[in-house]
């Protein structure tokens, strides 16, 4: 039987690595874990925001007139209020001592009684402040034979025209949240798949596999067919997770710009690829320096804090202000990139020429890291016992 060509050799590597990854039970089951808790999360913000934007408010005696007032009011500050009337105070107050509505309001329209649990929400505060002054207003009005309602309309048309030079994205802060997700997936795909990979070379070696394989390939083709299909693992499971996730924001009104989340998406995929070779190499070319899982840990450790402070020097930074000239010249790096530029770019804070310099950049990256660490892989993984020195893999 005639040897395999390269790319059929490379082909059935990553097919072998791939179909018995997503076979396993720790896969599926991680990946529906990782599902529910971000299923869980979502709901649990849905019923916050919910929360934190309404307010119900119990009415007694006079005050019961000004529910639809305060509706109103409330409504313009961003408010949804629900009003209910009550006839007996005293339990209306221990409803409020037990949390189940925000205010009680009583009294005489102009002279308003609020009771509170333990403080008064400013925007409820407002609302009703602004009702109470309206009701005095409207009185004084009257007494100067004036209309209030003719009053109030010309007070309505009366305003200021705002020129912004420099308009605020009243979107930023959803566009930063998809950025760190995106950048959150990234980094945990890179650093589980990337020591997956490592994991997996050592265990061949160290169980004499390599060598049986290696009769029939090339080790480029091994090193190659392990990265690719392990990679294409990682990607599945941070394509099912970015359009579940994508999915459960949108339905349950989270996020509202379902366009931006499905180009970080996009984009994630792109990095992720990039950002996956970059450093996949680099972790199969680490661990074909030790024959055992527990010197593993000792020559993956370098590579991991890498990532791990690519991760939260960067988010950190990102968050301070994504568009600062330390934060750009970081994510056009290729150890920083694949975590910092599609967040960037989620935002809408990266120029084009950034990111094609950040994509070129890490393209020659690849290529040098792929060139270096095939020559280690190569010289070291037939070698068994002692930890392989990197200078004598190099040589």
């Amino acid at each position: 039987m005639s040897d395999p060509t390269p790319g059929r050799a490379v082909f059935l590597v990553a097919r072998r690595e791939f179909l018995t990854r997503v076979r396993t039970r720790s896969f599926v089951l991680g990946t529906l874990v990782i599902i529910a808790v971000l299923a869980g999360y979502v709901l649990l913000q849905t019923m916050l925001i919910e929360r934190s934007d309404r307010d119900t408010v119990a009415l007694s005696g006079q005050a019961t007139v000004l529910a639809e007032p305060l509706k109103q009011t409330a409504k313009s500050f961003g408010r949804d209020l629900v009003t209910v009337d009550v006839a007996d105070v005293a339990a209306a107050e221990e409803q409020v001592r037990a949390g189940e509505v925000d205010a009680l309001v009583t009294g005489a329209p102009d002279a308003l009684r609020v009771v509170v649990k333990d403080r008064l929400d400013d925007e409820l505060r407002n609302s009703i402040d602004l009702i109470v002054k309206q009701q005095v207003l409207n009185a004084q009005l009257a007494e100067a034979g004036l209309d209030p309602a003719t009053v109030a309309r010309n007070v309505e048309k009366a305003g200021v025209e705002v020129v912004a030079l420099q308009p605020d994205d009243d979107r930023q802060g959803q566009r930063l949240a998809i950025g760190l997700v995106i950048a959150a997936l990234l980094y945990y795909s890179l650093l589980v798949y990337g020591t997956m990979v490592a994991q997996g070379v050592v265990e061949e070696k160290s169980s004499r596999v390599v060598e049986i394989l290696l009769s029939t390939l090339r080790p480029w083709q091994l090193l190659l067919g392990k990265v690719v299909g392990l990679g294409l693992v990682g990607l599945a499971q941070l394509v099912l997770i970015g359009v579940t996730g994508l999915v459960l924001a949108s339905v349950s009104g989270i996020i509202d710009v379902t366009g931006v989340a499905g180009g970080a998406l996009a984009t994630g995929v792109l990095w992720y690829l990039l950002g996956f070779f970059l450093y996949a190499t680099v972790f199969a070319a680490a661990a074909s320096l030790v024959s055992r899982q527990e010197e593993l840990q000792s020559v993956l450790t370098p590579i991991s804090m890498a990532i791990v402070i690519a991760f939260v020097v960067g988010i950190n930074l990102m968050i301070q202000d994504a568009s600062d000239s330390l934060v750009a010249v970081l994510s056009v790096l290729p150890p920083f990139a694949p975590i910092l530029m599609p967040g960037r770019m989620a935002m809408g804070v990266a120029p084009t020429w950034q990111v094609v310099l950040a994509v070129v950049l890490a393209l020659a990256a690849i290529a040098a890291i792929t060139w270096l660490g095939g020559r280690v892989y190569a010289n070291a993984v037939l070698r068994t016992g002692a930890r392989v020195r990197l200078r004598d893999a190099l040589r």
